[in-house]
């Protein structure tokens, strides 16, 4: 990855360093950009909390062939990861890959690379436009997903999402705080319970499933279950909207206890290698989502840049399994963790 990570740094001057650990203590504060929003405390928060979760090493057993594979909203999957859903290359970092180059990769590279490479929103057109495009371009092989606007471009855009053969829908209600939209006259909000499950009443009638992304208490895990949601993602949206909420990975026990069985539970946020992603399954998540460091490899290998990163964590991944004693993704439990 060292040639692709480079690659990246000299594109994204300016607007990413591709910190040699991501953490975002180097870009506090750049919203838009890359960083976290004020003091970047989210974002930290992210990362250290899962950097704090220890794993316990066995060795005494006969798994030397862990099968990292899993089924997730219909889709079978190598290993269970999907590209988080990030937009808007053009003001993010750098804009010298443009939006349909770069959303293409993220959406091809984890298409072949057995995982679910997802496509985000936002001002101008081009961020949507561009990741359905992708997504048709890939057969329905991806997960777009809507912010939750204002009036009838939340509509609009589930049609126009709908066109791309997609089989899941996602909604980063997270993305409720970003007033930088609203300041564009784009606004978006929260959604009540009802809103929410009128929304999500259209996509099963349309024969797929509905993400809710955002949610970080136990209270609106079960709530999403309550109004229909097929899955929910443990999620503070990168750390880029609210400053000083807690990692992900010390809320997702609570959360996935509230609504474990009822619907599937995704994780983001500080994910950044395979060992993580033992951690956050172990943690009580179905999958995790991955989003800077799949956008690092995406603006500095485009499709194989992606392919090259899924591969390492997938490495990574069947390591600490074996390490742990982890056969396959289903027997992963709490057994894996260091309680001290």
């Amino acid at each position: 990855m060292k040639d692709t990570r480079d690659k990246a740094r000299e594109l994204m001057q300016g607007y990413c360093r591709v910190c040699k650990v991501c953490d975002g203590r180097a870009c506090a504060g750049e919203v838009p950009g890359m960083g976290g929003l004020g003091t970047a405390a989210s974002f930290k928060n992210n990362v250290t909390a899962l950097a704090s979760v220890r794993l316990n090493m066995r060795l005494l057993h006969g798994v030397t062939e862990p099968d990292t594979a899993t089924s997730l909203l219909g889709f079978d999957l190598s290993m269970p990861v999907l590209a988080a859903p990030i937009g808007g290359v053009s003001f993010n970092m750098g804009g010298k890959v443009s939006e349909e180059d770069y959303i293409d990769a993220v959406v091809s590279g984890c298409k072949s690379s057995g995982v679910i490479g997802c496509t985000g929103d936002g001002v101008p057109p081009v961020i949507h436009e561009s990741g359905f495009a992708a997504i048709t371009a890939n057969s329905g092989h991806g997960i777009p997903f809507i912010k939750p606007w204002e009036g009838g471009e939340l509509g609009e855009k589930l049609e126009k999402a709908r066109a791309t053969g997609c089989s899941v829908f996602g909604m980063d209600v997270d993305a409720a705080g970003l007033i930088t939209l609203r300041q564009m006259g784009r606004p978006v909000s929260p959604k009540t319970p009802e809103e929410l499950e009128a929304i999500i009443a259209t996509v099963h009638g349309w024969g797929a499933k509905f993400i809710l992304k955002g949610v970080m208490t136990p209270d609106e895990a079960a709530l999403a279950a309550q109004v229909g949601a097929d899955a929910i993602v443990v999620s503070n949206h990168g750390g880029r909207v609210l400053d000083h909420t807690p990692g992900t990975a010390e809320v997702l026990p609570a959360v996935a206890a509230a609504a474990k069985g009822r619907l599937a539970i995704l994780v983001d946020g500080g994910v950044r290698d395979g060992a993580d992603v033992l951690k956050m399954v172990a943690l009580g998540a179905d999958a995790v989502m991955i989003g800077r460091p799949v956008s690092v490899a995406a603006i500095g290998g485009l499709g194989q840049g992606v392919e090259k990163y899924m591969a390492a964590l997938k490495a990574q991944l069947t390591q600490a399994m074996v390490l742990t004693g982890s056969a396959d993704i289903a027997s992963v439990t709490s057994r894996v963790l260091y309680a001290g």
